[in-house]
């Protein structure tokens, strides 16, 4: 970042300078779960070809890096909610498709006192609006603590989440947008869209704001 004083009420502390380098990744991905890749002639990752997502896709915005990551971490550890709109946003950029619901990736009842706030609730609520696609979000619950996933490899990500969401609303031959904001080994969504296609749901469309790395 530029350290330079923003000259925009949406976007600060960042800067308009600095928030016009926040771009759509366009580079060769995974054309199943968006993970960066070295190769353009690669078209789906190794984690997908050996175990195939419960997903359809992931449908996602950037890299994370530079600006982007610096307003996701404005909006998720330092509680500045209206850096959301501007960043939901970005996500209209995306080829979304119908759909019979947006449902956030949930946080638990402890998290959520402590932060006050579900960050990809309120990106949801925005794309929502945008879309004209309705808010589910209480379709999906985080039922139990888990660890942070920061530090944990692929693995223990995966043991971590297991049973730890369940769906409490019908989403019987629903076609579903599952959005949340940064996905690293891609552990959470793919849990989350597991119980979703286990309660019935015809299609599940992963959402996400930024593709992080382990390295």
């Amino acid at each position: 970042m530029c350290k330079s004083v923003s000259d925009s009420f949406h976007y600060a502390p960042i800067c308009a300078g600095c928030w016009r380098t926040i771009k759509r990744y366009t580079g060769p991905s995974c054309r199943l779960c968006a993970a960066p890749l070295v190769s353009e002639y690669s078209g789906v990752c190794g984690e997908c070809l050996s175990h195939p997502p419960p997903f359809s896709v992931v449908l996602n915005y950037g890299l994370y890096s530079g600006a982007l990551s610096e307003a996701i971490h404005l909006l998720k550890f330092s509680r500045l909610k209206r850096i959301a709109r501007p960043l939901g946003r970005l996500l209209q950029e995306l080829p979304i498709p119908l759909a019979d619901g947006i449902v956030p990736v949930p946080v638990t009842v402890r998290t959520l006192r402590e932060r006050g706030f579900n960050q990809t609730v309120l990106l949801s609520k925005i794309l929502s609006k945008e879309l004209r696609v309705p808010l589910r979000m209480n379709m999906l619950y985080k039922k139990r603590e888990t660890r942070p996933q920061i530090g944990l490899g692929a693995k223990e990500r995966t043991r971590n989440l297991r049973n730890a969401f369940e769906v409490r609303e019908k989403a019987g031959d629903l076609r579903l947008i599952l959005l949340d904001d940064v996905m690293t080994t891609g552990a959470t969504v793919r849990e989350c869209s597991k119980v979703l296609k286990k309660a019935g749901a015809e299609e599940v469309v992963v959402v996400t704001l930024a593709r992080s790395s382990l390295t």
